[in-house]
């Protein structure tokens, strides 16, 4: 079951508000006391002027600067695994505003290389995370396992054969190499068979081509096509939790930034 946290988190506001301010305004003054510290507040309106400060709080963090995400696949190996719990930047592509989504301030726009989290174009209440690799009107190619940006191969570096722990330990045995971007790089991970998708795509004005990190191990553009910027959430930028089930923490992990 899918809880909408954010519609939850603005109808608390709303109802907790409209309770204080309502008794603040109508009520507060008519009832008997010898003073305002011992007048009796009606137990609704101590609860709704108490929890009102937290829940807009934590609206405007999570709207606006921050929000958590858990990561549920091996898809973007090596650079995070199952279990990680990272911290998106809501801010840094625009200001949008809650449930309704809609983008009131342009701040920035993605780079190639940056890990975002964006809603699935095929089922927007399901949040996806990627990396861009493709800009608008890029034309991306992808074949034998390498990346081509606008007809120039994306080199990569061989860091050996990767061992793999707990929810990951099926990739052990994957080729781990670095991918140079022409603006940074990242660690990938392919392997022996391939799901398909090699062919070449033109990338459609305001939209973006993202890949996993895991390459031979995830479903993004390459099969359901580019994600429009109506679709970003924002950019990935720390790890500050792992707790892979069933295999406890990896301190270590713990406070990393996201490359």
């Amino acid at each position: 079951m899918n809880f909408d946290f954010p519609t939850i988190l603005v109808v608390l506001v709303g109802i907790s508000g409209v309770i204080w301010a309502l008794d603040s305004i109508f009520f507060a003054s008519k009832r008997p006391s010898e003073s305002k510290k011992t007048r009796k507040v009606p137990m609704i309106v101590d609860y709704a002027r108490s929890f009102f400060p937290i829940f807009f709080i934590v609206l405007v963090l999570r709207s606006f600067i921050a929000e958590p995400f858990r990561i549920p696949s091996n898809s973007m190996m090596p650079t995070l695994l199952t279990g990680d719990f990272i911290l998106v930047n809501k801010f840094i592509y625009g200001i949008r505003l809650p449930v309704a989504d809609k983008k009131i301030i342009t701040i920035d726009s993605p780079e190639r290389g940056d890990v975002v989290v964006f809603r699935y174009p095929k089922n927007p209440s399901t949040p996806f995370i990627k990396r861009v690799v493709g800009l608008p009107g890029d034309e991306v190619g992808y074949y034998n396992k390498t990346l081509y940006i606008n007809g120039v191969i994306v080199a990569q570096e061989d860091i050996g054969v990767f061992t793999g722990y707990g929810s990951g330990i099926e990739m052990t045995g994957a080729y781990h190499r670095r991918e140079l971007l022409p603006n940074g790089e990242h660690d990938i991970l392919l392997r022996r068979g391939f799901l398909g998708g090699d062919r070449r795509w033109t990338v459609p004005p305001e939209s973006y081509f993202v890949l996993g990190d895991n390459r031979d191990n995830s479903r993004d553009s390459r099969f359901w096509g580019a994600v429009a910027e109506e679709f970003l959430i924002g950019k990935a930028f720390a790890i500050w939790m792992n707790w892979d089930v069933g295999h406890g923490i990896d301190w270590k992990r713990i406070g990393t930034s996201i490359e």
